[in-house]
This record gives C-alpha cells, sequence and structure tokens, in this order.
C-alpha cells in the first residue's frame, strides 16, 4: 500500500456540515460540537414542550441564544487565556500576582473587543427574554383557548363534535383531543370535584 493509500486520522477539529433538523440551517461546526448543541437543544424543547410550528419556532431561537450566550462566555474565557500565557513586562515572581496582572494586561489591551463582547451578551439576553416571554403567552392563550373550547364540547354531550371552522387555525387542536378531554371534564364534574381541580389547573397553567 502506498503512502497516499494510507488513511490519516481524523483530525480532530474537523468540521462537520450539520444541517439543523428544524430550522433547515446548514451549521458548520466540529463532531463534539455538534452533539454538545443536539443535547442543548433536546433539553430545551424537553422543557418548553412546544406545540405547532410558531411555539416550536420560539422554543428553537431561545436554545439557540442560549447556546451562543455559552459561547460567547466560553470567547472571554479564551482571550484572557491567551493574555496569561504571554510573556510580561512587570513580573513579581508570585504565581497568582503575575497572573492577576497579566489579565488586567489583557482587560487594557482587548478592552474595546470584551465591551464588544458584552455588548453582544446583553443584546441575546434581551432577545431570549423576549422570546420567553412570546412563548409563555402563545402557550397560556393555547391552554386557555382549548380549555374553553372543552368547557363547550362538556355540555352539548360526547356525541358532539366542533365543526372544523370552529377550531382556532393557529392551534393544532383536534375534535379527538377536545373529545377526549371533555369527557375527563364530564367525569370530574359528575364526581363533584371539577371545581377544585379546574382551579388547580389554571393555578399551574
Amino acid at each position: 500500500m502506498s503512502p497516499e493509500q494510507i488513511e490519516k486520522p481524523r483530525d480532530k477539529r474537523a468540521f462537520n456540515a450539520y444541517r439543523h433538523g428544524l430550522t433547515g440551517h446548514v451549521l458548520i461546526i466540529t463532531p463534539a460540537e455538534q452533539a454538545a448543541y443536539q443535547k442543548h437543544c433536546q433539553g430545551f424543547h424537553e422543557s418548553f414542550a412546544p406545540k405547532g410550528a410558531v411555539e416550536t419556532d420560539l422554543a428553537q431561537s431561545i436554545a439557540d441564544d442560549r447556546w451562543r450566550l455559552k459561547r460567547a462566555a466560553a470567547m472571554e474565557s479564551n482571550i484572557l487565556a491567551i493574555g496569561l500565557n504571554e510573556p510580561d513586562q512587570v513580573v513579581s515572581h508570585h504565581e497568582e500576582v503575575d497572573a492577576a496582572l497579566a489579565e488586567a494586561r489583557v482587560w487594557i489591551q482587548q478592552g474595546k473587543e470584551l465591551e464588544r463582547l458584552a455588548l453582544y451578551e446583553s443584546r441575546l439576553q434581551r432577545k431570549v427574554e423576549k422570546n420567553m416571554a412570546l412563548l409563555r403567552q402563545l402557550q397560556q392563550d393555547r391552554r386557555e383557548a382549548l380549555q374553553k373550547l372543552v368547557e363547550e364540547t362538556a355540555i352539548l354531550g360526547e356525541s358532539y363534535n366542533l365543526p372544523a371552522e370552529l377550531l382556532p387555525p393557529q392551534f393544532d387542536f383536534s375534535n379527538r383531543q377536545i373529545a377526549s378531554l371533555a369527557n375527563h371534564h364530564r367525569s370530574l364534574t359528575a364526581a363533584g370535584r371539577f371545581p377544585e381541580r379546574l382551579k388547580n389547573l389554571r393555578s399551574v397553567a
């Protein structure tokens, strides 16, 4: 086998072209980062439990911006780490003092870049908070709309199906889902437990 035919080991820094399943975007990312990113996004989707395209998109935006915030924090640490490994003009021959002096030098030399990074983080944090508020409001609206349809269907009987035009198009409700919840609603009412149960559900919604 010639030297040209011998397969070289893959560089750990080599990139993957990863297409995100939800956004459709192609991300250039290392294999290790890809695994961490996927786990990060999965955690946010499991926590928010979004329903429908709009909620899912907002949950993904929050996950992506939180990922960027983590990366920005790591970048700040890396900037300081570079400075700690550069030679200094002032040396005290005391390890902790020299590290503190090196860190101060980085802040002086890289102040504009660090300030820009802090501004970037601040903007990302505001965006995360805005999207979280939007997502919470959407989910609250969805729960309230579903509860109203369930209460109406429960009154109208087990065989009743809501006309398609009465199902809110912005929410992914089905007559099967509504009928199942309405039946549960009637059972709780018959057992005399519904008012307290409904109060508890709304308090945690």
